[in-house]
């Protein structure tokens, strides 16, 4: 390690522990340790622009240790982001672009929001398969406009994830190798020594999962670690992991200690670091030295993209119709399908699955770059896509994702895929599975990417396979998370729909199908996108409202034509496929649909109840599902839980009288 090189690395860690210090929260920890790696990131490995972080041909780099945010920071204003130094100042604060975990769109360079523990790896391993997926596609001879690497740093507590170690899995059966991940090995957690909790062999896992992996003694070692990504970039069949042996809070007196991970140095110990550093410089200033030196090595970035670029438009002129493809999967704006291109009404009783798969193959037909899969259940989520290849190591141009049974690592990895620029991505498995994703639903949502969520077997109506099957809670789980659209359609119409917007729409989208068939009942477009409308009503002024998504909108239909024909009430018929929607439109819509004078309103859900009583008000009355289900043919279990026309009509009848 030269001078310049040491004294670069001294000035991130010294910037990043100021950040902590001013902010008197963070984690100083992190940075002090594995400055030497990220400096030979973004010194000696990475291909980027600071001038344009979008540069669709950078190599992608993820913190998934996302608490040491500081390290990123510090790193993209001394290597010439826009991240000025009143925002290293104000790291931690209200509206700052250095917020305390990394958050996708708010930093220019940031490229995923981490903080969860392991998900930045499973984003990592999306990254690098959209890579190889679009570089399979795309790619010709001489002309590679698709050809970069993931770099990813991780710490003992990703390693420690369970999500880790699924993401991991499939990128080794992948044999993804243009993904490198730093492991940040330091041997501290929060509680003290890993040895308490943690003592396994994490090279000999990822060897044992496909992995090559080479093993850094000192992260101070400069040649070991360039030697290090050298050996990484010449295995081009298997992910590589790096384990970089660092020591958290170098340079502090707490060195190696816990006291380091997630507390300010204080005034003292950060005088202490600089001392020990022999650092002299004002706060949160680059030496010029330094200065210079970064600005050299960011002008490669600058070369890089012209050269791209040149490349490029040789591309668009001997392959005009590819480059159209390509230039339209990357140019940021959503797909507009027409859904009169989708309307092929089914007559007849249809589980939203199945008419799910049929509006997914003709999607595919209309977006060329939507891609996804199952974890192991495409054959009854219905959302494989014939005739359009699967991915795999040895077919990296296929679009269907085959995830295993891995949930978790799936959704962040399907976040990955979404983010990484080129694809339209979905996943899929049973709605009851979504609290294994849930963590990874939260981040589409969070970063607003729009991943498409097909989860199908949506109530009791999955029947015999019994309570731990059957979702309850999860509609009012996934209606609580912010800016993610829930759809629960009712018929092939409004599932025509819930596609379409999930496939149009900026944010997160989950479509809840069911298992069992339901009847059609003609819904319109023009009021399914709505997300709330009036699915048929009284010739007189209404009395009574009923409300449903899904399943149950068929039994309020039902139950209102009892009702009406053997009682002379007069009826309104709601559908809510979307509550989301529905509570976006104007409040003269909304009042349209339930008007304020109509008192008498119950809502009908086989779930729980939670997401209704902001509409049936305090003289409403919700029908849902409080306990868990049980196993037993769904018809049956739809009866044992009061969800037939005769109920929900004795009980609106019931309320009405009072």
């Amino acid at each position: 390690m030269n001078y310049i090189e040491k004294k670069t690395i001294d000035t991130i860690r010294v910037i990043s522990a100021e950040g902590v210090q001013r902010a008197n929260s963070g984690h100083p920890g992190l940075p002090l340790g594995a400055a030497p790696i990220a400096y030979n990131l973004f010194a000696d490995t990475m291909v980027y622009n600071p001038e344009n972080p979008a540069f669709a041909n950078r190599d992608r780099f993820v913190l998934s240790a996302g608490h040491g945010s500081m390290l990123l920071y510090s790193c993209l204003h001394i290597f010439g982001y826009d991240l000025p130094k009143d925002e290293l100042m104000r790291f931690r604060q209200r509206l700052s672009a250095t917020p305390g975990h990394p958050e996708y769109g708010r930093t220019p360079g940031v490229e995923t929001s981490t903080g969860p523990l392991g998900q930045g790896v499973a984003n990592a391993v999306g990254f690098a398969a959209a890579e190889s997926l679009l570089a399979a596609r795309f790619n010709k001879p001489g002309l590679n406009i698709v050809d970069h690497y993931t770099y990813c740093l991780a710490g003992d507590g990703c390693m420690m994830e369970g999500i880790e170690s699924e993401a991991a899995s499939l990128a080794g059966t992948w044999g993804l190798g243009k993904l490198i991940v730093f492991y940040d090995s330091n041997d501290i957690s929060i509680e003290g020594d890993i040895s308490i909790a943690f003592r396994e062999n994490v090279g000999a896992r990822h060897e044992a999962q496909g992995w090559h992996v080479v093993r850094v003694e000192d992260a101070h070692d400069l040649d070991a670690v360039r030697a290090a990504v050298a050996a990484a970039k010449a295995e081009t069949g298997k992910p590589s992991l790096i384990i970089v042996k660092t020591v958290i809070g170098y340079g502090s007196p707490n060195a190696g200690t816990a006291d380091t991970h997630g507390s300010p140095l204080g005034d003292k110990n950060l005088a202490a670091l600089k001392k020990a550093l022999g650092w002299t410089g004002e706060p949160f200033t680059v030496p010029d030295d330094v200065k210079y030196h970064t600005f050299d090595l960011a002008k490669r970035g600058a070369a890089a993209e012209r050269k791209w670029k040149n490349a490029l438009g040789k591309y668009k002129k001997e392959y005009p119709a590819d480059y159209a493809e390509y230039a339209e999967g990357f140019g940021g704006k959503r797909p507009k399908i027409s859904d009169g291109m989708i309307w092929e009404c089914a007559d007849k009783p249809e589980a939203t699955r199945n008419t799910g798969a049929a509006v997914l193959k003709k999607l595919a037909e209309l977006v060329p770059n939507l891609v996804g899969g199952s974890a192991d259940l495409a054959p009854s989520n219905k959302t494989y896509l014939s005739g359009r290849g699967d991915y795999s190591k040895e077919t990296p141009g296929g679009l269907n994702f085959h995830f295993g049974v891995r949930e978790h690592a799936m959704a962040a990895i399907t976040n990955g895929l979404q983010l990484h620029g080129g694809l339209n991505a979905y996943c899929s498995t049973f709605f009851v599975f979504s609290d294994y994703m849930r963590g990874a639903i939260r981040m589409s949502a969070l970063m607003n990417i729009p991943v498409m969520y097909i989860l199908t077997h949506d109530s009791i109506g999955v029947g015999e396979d019994g309570p731990t099957h059957q979702p309850v809670e999860h509609l009012a789980s996934l209606r609580a998370l912010p800016d993610l659209k829930v759809f629960r359609p009712a018929d092939y119409r409004e599932t025509v729909a819930a596609y379409v917007n999930a496939v149009e729409n900026t944010q997160p989208s989950c479509l809840v199908l069911s298992r069992q068939n339901l009847p059609q009942l003609g819904s319109k477009s023009a009021d399914v996108v709505k997300g709330g409308y009036v699915l048929s009503n009284s010739i007189f002024p209404a009395e009574i409202i009923l409300m449903a998504s899904g399943s149950e909108v068929h039994l309020i239909v039902a139950a209102g034509r009892i009702l009406s024909e053997q009682y002379g009430l007069q009826v309104r018929i709601v559908s809510m496929p979307c509550m989301e929607l529905f509570d976006a439109q104007p409040q003269k819509y909304k009042d349209a649909v339930l008007p304020k004078g109509i008192k008498c309103r119950i809502a009908v859900e086989a779930a729980a109840p939670q997401s209704w009583y902001k509409y049936v008000g305090l003289n409403g009355l919700v029908i849902g599902i409080d306990t868990f289900g049980r196993s037993a043919p769904a018809e049956r279990l739809f009866e044992d839980f009061g969800f037939t026309a005769e109920r929900i009509a004795a009980q609106a009848l019931s309320k009405i009288r009072k």
